[in-house]
């Protein structure tokens, strides 16, 4: 199959690049634009409690704002100092110069009372009757409302600073923006790089680069498509993590072409054959791999939360784009260019000698018990750590560096008011029946929710036009985003809320950390389904691959090893050793994916060397030190230029990103130097021919015995 594919592409290779450029400009044409969106109520199915608490409120009270506003501008001294009669007059003008300014989608405007302390006022700032929470134009009128507040207070000694829904998101927008391009430029500026290193040619250096950027605009196209059509949310980071898979993995399965390419080349094939010989012998392991890549993203579809249901489709169209194109388009361009692709380095010409990689497979030969219990060790170590992870749902904080103006306003706001102001919560009562509610039961309902554990007050009931339901503020004590109220609301306040409901009423318990509190038991969920699906799925694809029921196993073990010291890792950096309260809490499914689908794709290579060298009649022990040898150079370089490119998201400015960066690219470390370059290879050899049960993967084939073992490839 992938002989003829290959024949096709060498001998047609301008079909093949038209048919590239024509895709690529069809599809920017046409597709509708990629959206994102941090509303964590558009992640979760309608059957949570917080989403029927927000279904209900809008259907029992539609002529109602949004009990948290949409902006909040945050005034307090420059001096630090409670605030006079003459700065509280200043205010209120303030407010009404703000509300005759007339800023799109923005409405009711107005100040509140200062805080109990004196040291803080606050602008509630309401979305106009009948916009989106969500529409991007919102990033305009937040820009506007903060510049309106900055010349508000010139000439005063009060300073200004606008937090709230709209302000975070206008600072999240920027930060993804700046973002993109830190990560674009360090991710691009690391693959040249490296590949100068290993080819000594510019021309192969860029030859990725602009490859992938014609493919990305393939996928980001594609995914915009399934997103419209599926009706799917992703959050904002993917953009930033296309990035990443696009260039990174592409350009590890581009090493993987190009070393047999050199490898066919140097046995004195012609550059057309060679190429055809190269997509035959590499194209298995890149669709093999591919595959396992794909197929762990697409797990994710059995998320109940939407966003990695949308995730998952996303990045898996990304890597089968990549995969396709590199099969087609890649050895398409390369067979124009034949042996003027090393330009100008003739080191293509001569197999160089590798002794490192020569001496750590033959050590390994000799002991490799030592080898797999000290990476196993070693691995044990740092999964202890994975059970301290502490996930956090505030994706606000998360997505946005620390000096970003919302989150320093935010700061402010809390020295005047309870930690929960800055998000209260909402109990909605209604009635069962379709009757009206008893009004003299609405006060000891209040008074029972402002009993409950973390309630810092109620405010007064408000019902609803024809009295079927009544809606309950209620502000929390503790930071809306932590743990604290996290428990309190999962617990006291909803037994609270529900106990406490007059007979022919429920109670509904919404707000965002009762959105948190949803996404935490979605969360508990899918890792007991996503994750044994997609390890399921890829030791199906071993088993086929590998004609084994023994090997997918032990590789399936160390791969679920290698992530859980990811994890721990993690922990240890950001929680332990920087003191951060938890950590995003989609963190380990994207270390798990990644870890397992990309950790797959190096013990392929790694145990498909190793199965290649059996079957010339090495025995085990042999044939594993020679695969150390020969794919330990391959692996070694695909490894960093994906790690490095995934550390590169640690150049994001943010704490989602920065860990994220952090935990792929040590994880993509492990898989690359632990996993697959030792542990693999020395259980395979400890275990012989077992591995290969019940198949004989292992054993001579004609055709093997009439041709000459492949090591240059994989040799730098």
């Amino acid at each position: 199959m992938f002989g003829t594919l290959g024949r096709y592409v060498v001998r047609h290779p301008w079909q093949v690049i038209l048919a590239w450029i024509l895709l690529a400009v069809v599809v920017v044409a046409t597709a509708p634009k990629l959206e994102s969106t941090s509303d964590e109520a558009d992640f979760l199915p309608a059957h949570y409690e917080s989403i029927k608490a927000l279904e209900a409120q809008q259907e029992a009270f539609p002529e109602l704002a949004d009990t948290e506003p949409a902006a909040i501008v945050v005034v307090d001294r420059e001096d630090g100092a409670p605030l006079s009669a003459a700065d509280v007059t200043a205010v209120e003008k303030m407010a009404k110069d703000l509300s005759a300014s007339d800023i799109d989608l923005l409405d009711d405007i107005r100040a509140n009372p200062p805080s109990g302390n004196g040291l803080v006022q606050t602008i509630s700032v309401a979305l106009a009757e009948g916009t989106d929470p969500f529409d991007v134009a919102l990033n305009d009128s937040a820009e506007e409302l903060r510049e309106e507040a900055k010349d508000a207070a010139e000439g005063t000694d009060l300073r200004v600073g606008v937090t709230g829904s709209i302000a975070q998101n206008l600072d999240a927008t920027e930060a993804s923006s700046g973002a993109e391009a830190a990560v674009g430029v360090a991710t691009i500026g690391l693959i040249v790089v490296l590949l100068l290193v290993i080819f000594r040619s510019p021309i192969i250096a860029l030859l990725p680069i602009v490859v992938i950027t014609i493919i990305s605009q393939v996928a980001t196209g594609l995914i915009a498509y399934a997103n419209d059509l599926f009706g799917l949310q992703t959050d904002s980071s993917i953009t930033v993590i296309l990035i990443v898979v696009l260039f990174g993995i592409g350009t590890d399965y581009i090493l993987f072409l190009m070393f047999r390419y050199r490898e066919r080349l140097r046995e004195g094939e012609e550059p057309k054959e060679a190429m055809i010989h190269a997509i035959e012998r590499a194209g298995e392991a890149i669709a093999s791999a591919g595959g396992a890549v794909i197929v762990a993203f697409l797990a994710l579809v059995l998320s109940t939360l939407s966003i990695f249901r949308a995730i998952g489709p996303a990045l898996a169209i990304a890597v089968a784009v990549t995969v396709v194109a590199a099969l087609t388009l890649i050895p398409a361009v390369v067979s124009l260019l034949g042996t003027k692709v090393f330009w100008p380095s003739k080191a293509w010409k001569k197999e160089p000698e590798g002794a490192r990689f020569s001496a750590m497979g033959e050590a390994l030969g000799r002991h490799p018990g030592r080898f797999a219990l000290a990476s196993g060790l070693l691995l044990a170590a740092l999964a202890v750590f994975a059970f301290g992870f502490k996930p956090s749902f505030d994706f606000s904080q998360l997505s946005l560096p620390d000096d970003a103006e919302s989150v320093v306003a935010s700061e402010r706001m809390l020295e005047g008011y309870p930690a929960g102001a800055t998000a209260p919560q909402t109990v909605v009562l209604r009635s069962t029946d379709g009757g009206s509610l008893d009004q003299a039961e609405l006060a000891p309902y209040a008074e029972a929710l402002g009993a409950a554990d973390g309630v810092a007050q109620v405010a007064d009931p408000i019902p609803n036009s024809d009295g079927t339901a009544a809606l309950f503020v209620v502000t929390l004590e503790d930071d809306p985003m932590s743990d604290a109220a996290m428990e309190n609301v999962a617990g006291p306040i909803r037994d609270a809320a529900h106990d406490a409901a007059p007979g022919g009423a429920e109670a509904l318990v919404g707000g965002t950390t009762s959105i948190f509190v949803d996404l935490q038991d979605a969360m508990v969920r899918d890792y007991s389904v996503v994750f044994p699906v997609a390890a399921l799925m890829i030791m199906l694809i071993l088993a086929l691959l590998l004609r084994s029921l023994v090997a997918p196993l032990y590789l399936m073990a160390s791969v679920g090893l290698g992530f859980a010291a990811t994890l721990g890792a993690t922990v240890l950096v950001f929680q332990v050793a920087q003191g951060q309260d938890g950590l995003i809490f989609m963190l380990p499914i994207y270390i798990y994916l990644f870890v397992t689908a990309l950790g797959t794709d190096y013990n392929i290579l790694m145990i498909a060397r190793l199965r290649e060298e059996s079957r010339h009649g090495k025995d085990p022990r042999a044939a594993a030190a020679t695969a150390v040898r020969h794919a330990g150079p391959t692996i070694a370089a695909a490894g960093l230029i994906l790690a490095g490119s995934f550390a590169a998201l640690m150049l994001g400015g943010n704490p989602l990103l920065v860990s994220m960066g952090f935990a792929i690219s040590f994880g993509i470390l492990v898989a690359a130097f632990v996993m697959s370059m030792f542990f693999t290879p020395s259980l395979t050899a400890l275990l012989g021919h077992a591995a290969w049960w019940p198949g004989h993967a292992d054993r001579a084939r004609p055709q093997d015995e009439a041709e000459v073992p492949v090591g240059a490839s994989e040799r730098r």
